[in-house]
């Protein structure tokens, strides 16, 4: 994984981690599905990296997708759940250490469920960021 996605996985865990809802009523953010875990959860999948470079500088295209858990009898807490991981996300700062992130944006989400496990709510986010030289 690039650097710049690294940094951009970090922002993502930090603002969700941060955000006063998310923070109360998830059980964590993981990397991938954690053994034994509490839901409702978020898991945190390596993204996509691609060049996004211009002619005088670096870039990279970063696709993060997060999978929220939950094990309700309904999606509707999941459907919470994504808005507010959608506030945390666009509320990442700009610049991140070596870094600037020119767009990020949510690009499509999903919700489904297995009908003997839990709700699984995807979203996914690309970043296109540029290095500071």
């Amino acid at each position: 994984m690039s650097r710049a996605a690294i940094l951009l996985q970090e922002a993502v865990v930090a603002a969700i981690e941060t955000h006063p809802v998310l923070n109360t009523q998830l059980e964590g953010v993981f990397d991938g599905p954690p053994p034994r875990a509490t839901y409702p959860y978020v898991a945190i999948g390596d993204g996509l990296v691609s060049d996004w470079s211009t002619k005088s500088e670096p870039g990279r295209e970063v696709r993060v997708a997060l999978t929220v858990w939950d094990d309700g009898q309904t999606p509707s807490r999941l459907h919470d759940l994504i808005a507010h991981i959608d506030d945390a996300v666009a509320a990442i700062p700009p610049d991140l250490p070596g870094w600037h992130i020119a767009s990020l944006v949510f690009l499509r989400s999903m919700i489904a469920r297995d009908p003997d496990g839990p709700w699984a709510g995807l979203v996914e986010y690309r970043a296109r960021m540029l290095a500071n030289t």
